[in-house]
């Protein structure tokens, strides 16, 4: 056998089930997988898909880790299985010790990041105004708040509260998930434009996915319309998508997943031709895909770089946080 391939699936439960515009996400499913040679070597990776967002299937993912038969034997990875070509594109990594953690690459622990590098979240609705003091507490200057859960006025209207609580040097980004009307969008920008043009204000860094993915024209037109950025998020969940809205000419933010993206070796390549504008983001992976979608980040990012969306540590009941690969791997 040349190099062994095995698989483990994974379930958590979050504390506290997270709304979004596509509903309530109450468990995060996902595999990970170990490459061994002859030698003894071990890479590990993380498949970690989002179907609502814009990857495979779970099954999709483990059916195509399946057919591998306990050996790996592809020699490419379909594009249509972006979050499987991240996790064994990482694994094949450090198991030719190309390096895809983030101790490799950077030479500090893969958590060692300060807070205020990192997007601290908020929770949809209204409780959002009672946690923002927490994640200021925690050291977070960047905070991210789900908004399309709840009706417009009530949202527009906690927002305002919201930046009246904070201070002055905090940014906001406001994450629709892609569920607005172009009528709700333009409300939505019409507030944050409000916001941003009032110097003693906390600022709206963006607003995230307003329309749905294959909207991209009408976010274009609305970018040009108000001052507040828009990012893309849904709509380059893939780096197939990434490619696509580029060669369309969007010159905007791209919020990206590195672990639902595709090939880490292509993303980083698409970056260093083209050096867009990007925010990395977290899709709710263990510490494994978090060491290499961190890895990724950093190869990719610019300084000084937007913080880093990846304050997602405690979101899980379980204490899986604490653990190495190898350890999590066996516990498994």
């Amino acid at each position: 056998m040349g190099i062994e391939l095995a698989v483990r699936p994974y379930q958590r439960r979050f504390v506290t089930p997270l709304h979004t515009a596509h509903g309530l996400w109450t468990w995060r499913e996902g595999l990970l997988v170990r490459l061994r040679d002859n030698s003894g070597r071990v890479g590990y990776g993380e498949i970690a898909p989002i179907p609502w967002f814009g990857s495979e299937t779970l099954e999709d993912a483990l059916t195509f880790c399946n057919a591998q038969g306990g050996e790996w034997r592809a020699e490419t990875i379909p594009d249509r299985l972006s979050a499987t070509q991240f996790g064994l594109g990482c694994a094949l990594a450090e198991l030719a010790e190309e390096g895809c953690s983030v101790e490799q690459e950077l030479a500090i622990p893969a958590d060692s990041f300060a807070n205020g590098d990192l997007c601290g979240l908020l929770p949809a609705g209204e409780t959002a105004l009672d946690l923002a003091s927490q994640r200021l507490a925690q050291g977070h200057r960047t905070l991210k708040w789900k908004i399309g859960v709840h009706p417009i006025g009530g949202e527009i209207r906690w927002l305002k509260q919201l930046v009246e609580t904070l201070p002055s040097n905090i940014r906001l980004r406001l994450d629709a998930n892609g569920g607005l009307s172009i009528d709700q969008a333009e409300q939505w920008l019409a507030a944050c434009d409000r916001i941003n043009a009032t110097p003693q204000s906390a600022a709206i860094e963006h607003l995230e996915q307003p329309l749905p993915p294959d909207q991209i024209e009408a976010m274009k037109a609305l970018g040009r319309r108000y001052r507040t950025a828009i990012a893309l998020d849904e709509s380059v969940a893939t780096l197939a998508q990434l490619e696509a809205c580029w060669a369309e000419g969007w010159r905007g933010v791209f919020v990206v997943k590195p672990a639902i993206a595709g090939s880490p070796q292509r993303l980083q390549a698409f970056c260093h031709t083209h050096c867009p504008q990007l925010v990395f983001s977290s899709a709710f992976e263990t510490v494994v895909g978090r060491q290499a979608a961190l890895a990724v980040a950093s190869h990719c990012s610019s300084a000084p770089a937007p913080a880093l969306g990846f304050g997602t540590q405690g979101y899980f009941v379980d204490d899986w946080d604490t653990f190495t690969p190898a350890e999590l791997w066996d516990q498994l």
